[in-house]
């Protein structure tokens, strides 16, 4: 059975990346590069699962740009720009990854 079990962490990081846009010359910003950072690790390690091996190069460099122990100053026309980006990014993964789950035996199957 394929499930996509990268949706839901897909979907808060692109919460996250909007709510970001509206914060990106404020403290509370460091809240949303750590969100990102973090989420972005994690569907990339479904992608991994999953062996969507495509996947893991940009999800790498999104948790490196949004990474908030060393952060990279990119100007403000451009970090707007790659905050939608990444949005769109995070989501087209989420969606596309579908990772194989092995029902446990005795289990109940439609």
């Amino acid at each position: 059975m394929l499930l996509r079990l990268a949706l839901a962490p897909a979907v808060i990081a692109a919460m996250a990346l909007l709510i970001g846009v509206a914060l990106l010359d404020t403290d509370a910003f460091l809240v949303i590069r750590f969100i990102v950072s973090i989420f972005a690790l994690i569907i990339a390690w479904f992608a991994v699962r999953a062996r969507h091996w495509w996947w893991v190069p940009p999800l790498g460099a999104i948790a490196v740009v949004w990474n908030p122990v060393l952060p990279i100053a990119v100007p403000g026309d451009w970090w707007l720009g790659l905050q939608y980006l990444a949005g769109l990014v995070v989501v087209a993964a989420g969606m596309l990854i579908r990772v194989a789950v092995v029902p446990a035996s005795g289990s109940r199957t439609r």
